[in-house]
């Protein structure tokens, strides 16, 4: 996984509360078994009508969020099912920061497992960057190692992450880079068993 500690980067508003899993990339895109190429599905029925052509006014279809790397939404983001799918999709489309008041349990954990990092912010602090983002292009500087989350005006937020998943995302390791951490120990237990 890349490694993450700043990204500076617009956000892009998603002013919609109980986003479940099948919205962010819906049932009937789950058929590779591949982590990429599910950015173009992500939020499909949102995003096109029926013919495949852009639903205007859908906020992924503005060119001003284009390079964002930062999806602000509102609260219980990633509910529904358990799919993997969801963050790969987040993640191949470009977002490595969520940023929402709550997620899924499962959904969490699978977006730091990912390469991406959650961050939880109070409500009426999402409501105030989602009303920003609407407003203009507001750029937001993410920094993990401080815990924090700086808007171009300078208000500041801070959020909690716990330290596991926040090492985890800082050097990039996903839990298999984390076991070869232990490379040694497992070849010398190894080592004794053949003994």
């Amino acid at each position: 996984m890349k490694p993450i500690n700043k990204i500076s980067s617009i956000l892009t508003p998603l002013e919609r509360k109980n986003v479940d899993t099948d919205q962010i990339i819906s049932k009937e895109f789950l058929k590779r078994i591949e982590r990429t190429g599910f950015g173009k599905y992500l939020f499909y029925h949102w995003r096109f009508h029926a013919d495949g052509t852009p639903i205007e006014d859908f906020v992924l279809n503005d060119p001003r969020f284009e390079n964002s790397e930062i999806l602000v939404a509102q609260e219980n983001f990633g509910c529904g099912s358990s799919r993997e799918h969801a963050p790969w999709a987040i993640l191949d489309y470009g977002f490595r920061v969520v940023i929402a008041p709550s997620y899924a349990d499962i959904f969490y954990n699978n977006c730091v497992k990912n390469g991406i990092l959650p961050i939880r912010l109070k409500d009426q602090e999402v409501d105030e960057l989602i009303s920003k983002g609407q407003q203009q292009d507001f750029k937001l500087e993410i920094n993990l190692e401080d815990q924090s989350v700086t808007g171009q005006d300078g208000t500041r937020y801070e959020f909690e992450i716990d330290p596991y998943w926040k090492e985890m995302l800082l050097k990039g390791w996903d839990e298999i880079a984390l076991t070869f951490q232990y490379d040694s120990y497992i070849a010398a237990y190894e080592e004794k068993q053949r003994a």
